[in-house]
């Protein structure tokens, strides 16, 4: 009897919690701010209750389909003198039991979705690339947390030069001074042996000779990448013979279907990042984990950053954009007026979504 009075009182209890999170209770994910409001509510109001007078018990709740849950309590009849109060003790340790069941609950599940323990696990990042944005990316990450060793894979020795003795990239950046934690190097064993992340930030073609760019570099460091070390691009845009996107050029440069692959796009510039100056991105992987372990590794007080699983439409979109970007420069450089930028960029967003959809019935026709 007592154990099934307890599993009423904690099934009042999640009843309490989980009103109107339908969607979210079929991914057994409770909201904890309702939580702690309702549980100390009901908490304080069952104590209330049972230590009133001995005389008149209460019902356990009786529950609804309805959307609204309602605790109500109704009056039994008088029971013998003297049994009121072994009663009235049983129901406050069923409650009791419950609450400290709940308490051990809450305590374990903030404690596996604690926002600060990717970064507190993560002891080495390596970014492969050392352009204006993989700069400043390396310096954002290396600010997260000074014991992390963020290591910058360099082509130009010069460069790395600059960085290893002046904390400064004197190439892109050579007014801004770089976290010490930041190591630069040209050798790619040294730069991803035991890194738990890596950020590519290699230009998807060389604009030179219009090569491959990424694509010949990652096989060039395929035999030193862990398979299972997750890939986090920062790379936009299509290969132009394959037209490829970088989910697609990763895996098989290196030579491993499964190589885990986020995909990180959104509008901003360098500069602005290197001055932490407000920024939003988004990143994208099919594994709904992967992402949100880049989230947590990547946001921060002037960086905010969003999830999602559509990798291909955040890829092509990334690359779509800096066709309305280009615009927006000569715009900007022809003094036409905000007038003209805003009409740039409603008709641009209008028509890379119109691309999108057509996009989408089209593979969906094939299929």
């Amino acid at each position: 009897m007592q154990k099934q009075k307890q599993q009423e009182v904690i099934m009042c209890f999640c009843s309490a919690i989980n009103t109107d999170n339908t969607e979210r209770n079929t991914r057994h994910c409770f909201s904890i701010q309702k939580f702690w409001i309702l549980s100390f509510f009901f908490n304080n109001q069952m104590t209330a209750l049972l230590d009133s007078s001995p005389a008149h018990f209460f019902n356990y709740p009786n529950f609804s389909s309805s959307t609204n849950t309602s605790i109500s309590f109704s009056a039994s009849p008088q029971l013998p003198e003297g049994a009121g109060a072994d009663r009235s003790r049983d129901r406050r340790k069923v409650v009791r039991i419950a609450w400290e069941k709940l308490v051990r609950w809450s305590r374990s599940w903030r404690k596996k979705n604690n926002t600060t323990d990717v970064l507190q696990r993560t002891n080495k990042v390596a970014v492969l690339g050392g352009g204006s944005f993989g700069t400043a990316m390396a310096a954002h990450v290396a600010n997260r947390k000074s014991e992390l060793e963020v290591h910058m894979l360099l082509r130009d020795s010069f460069v790395c030069q600059s960085i290893n003795e002046n904390h400064c990239n004197c190439k892109y950046f050579p007014q801004h001074k770089l976290p010490d934690n930041v190591i630069a190097t040209t050798d790619p064993k040294s730069a991803l042996l035991g890194a738990d992340y890596c950020l590519h930030a290699v230009p998807v073609q060389s604009f030179n000779n219009l090569m491959q760019f990424s694509s010949s570099f990652l096989e060039g460091i395929a035999e030193f990448v862990d398979p299972g070390l997750p890939f986090i691009s920062l790379s936009k845009g299509l290969e132009l013979n394959t037209l490829r996107m970088m989910s697609q050029i990763i895996p098989q440069a290196l030579n491993n279907p499964r190589q885990p692959f986020i995909a990180l796009s959104g509008p901003s510039f360098a500069l602005e990042l290197m001055n932490k100056l407000p920024t939003a991105m988004v990143v994208a992987s099919k594994d709904k984990k992967l992402a949100d372990a880049a989230q947590q590794l990547l946001a921060s007080s002037h960086l905010r950053i969003s999830t999602s699983s559509d990798v291909t439409g955040v890829e092509i979109a990334g690359a779509l954009k800096n066709v309305l970007a280009i615009a927006a420069g000569i715009v900007e450089g022809m003094n036409l007026g905000n007038n003209s930028m805003a009409a740039l960029v409603a008709q641009g967003c209008s028509e890379i979504r119109w691309l999108a959809t057509k996009v989408f019935y089209l593979l969906f026709a094939l299929q």
